[in-house]
């Protein structure tokens, strides 16, 4: 391995670390509706438990209210029991064919709990980006050790290597601080 794959797969893996908190952050409840709320929820598709964006259409109805359209009328009861067992404590409303899913309105209490977890899942995401800085930073010492690189290289990739770790953590502070407006908004 050279010292540019070592960059390039650091590089690639703190990306991914960014999409995994993105896809973390998109399931935490805000004050408004969102079909990636419901992402979570799995219903009973003929004896195997599937997501309910495999058996339904989910949509916004507006801002406060998201539209779950079975594909099968007699799903429309189990997916309704699924989202009210669920942990988001949604009370949806069927409504013929379709159902809807009105947001409660959150709580003070609830929206501080929110942020804190958006707070949480933006620190486990620095904690992941330091240690792929640490395995990056391993591996040219690695190099050096086997003399396949010089201390100069050393020095100038574990630099380069910081500042990309710099740039995600920057981005996951970016992230976490727009969620927690999220939050705090409506």
């Amino acid at each position: 391995m050279t010292i540019a794959d070592i960059k390039k797969n650091a590089e690639t893996k703190m990306g991914q670390s960014i999409e995994a908190l993105k896809n973390n952050l998109s399931r935490i409840r805000t004050g408004r509706a969102s079909p990636q709320l419901l992402d979570t929820i799995h219903v009973d598709y003929y004896g195997s438990m599937v997501p309910l964006s495999q058996v339904a259409n989910l949509s916004l109805i507006d801002s406060r209210t998201i539209g779950v359209q079975p594909w099968e009328k007699n799903m429309a009861a189990k997916i309704e029991k699924a989202i009210r067992e669920s942990d988001l404590g949604l009370n949806p409303a069927s409504l013929g064919d379709l159902l809807r899913v009105p947001m409660p309105p959150m709580s003070e209490e609830r929206r501080k709990e929110m942020t804190k977890l958006a707070r949480n899942e933006g620190e486990a995401s620095k904690v992941a980006v330091r240690n792929l800085r640490r395995d990056a930073n391993e591996s040219v010492k690695k190099l050096v050790k086997e003399k396949e690189a010089s201390e100069d290289d050393q020095k100038r990739t574990e630099a380069d290597i910081q500042k990309l770790t710099d740039k995600f953590i920057a981005e996951i502070d970016a992230l976490v601080s727009a969620k927690e407006q999220d939050i705090m908004a409506v």
